[in-house]
């Protein structure tokens, strides 16, 4: 009867655990283009559609302030993993290494961030 019980809750939880994944960074690049740069980030998230998706990414300096903030303006639910580009960030001189966060439109900021080394 117990086993009974932990498979219906599975089929209770599983779901709604799928839709709880934050947007995982897989990729992140930098190139400076003249006195500012330009990064591309290769994002994937178990986007369902208008209603829960990967909205945004951003580059932050290594204290957490943000340098840079790519918007996406909607879901990618057959395009997945997908990149983004965004130039003309401004980062401020002797900086060596930013981080990536990536956003969903459900659970907002995701708690982990990539780092990248500048060239």
């Amino acid at each position: 009867m117990l086993k009974y019980a932990l498979i219906s809750l599975l089929f209770l939880v599983a779901p709604q655990m799928a839709l709880a994944a934050d947007p995982v960074v897989e990729n992140a690049t930098a190139v400076k283009r003249g006195d500012s740069w330009s990064f591309s980030v290769t994002l994937s998230h178990p986007d369902t559609g208008w209603d829960h998706y990967a909205d945004g990414w951003r580059v932050l300096d290594m204290e957490g302030n943000e340098l840079g903030l790519r918007v996406l303006a909607h879901p990618h639910v057959n395009e997945q993993p997908f990149t983004r580009s965004l130039g003309g960030v401004q980062v401020p001189e002797g900086i060596g290494k930013v981080q990536i966060q990536a956003r969903c439109s459900v659970d907002g900021w995701a708690q982990d961030t990539t780092v990248i080394d500048l060239p």
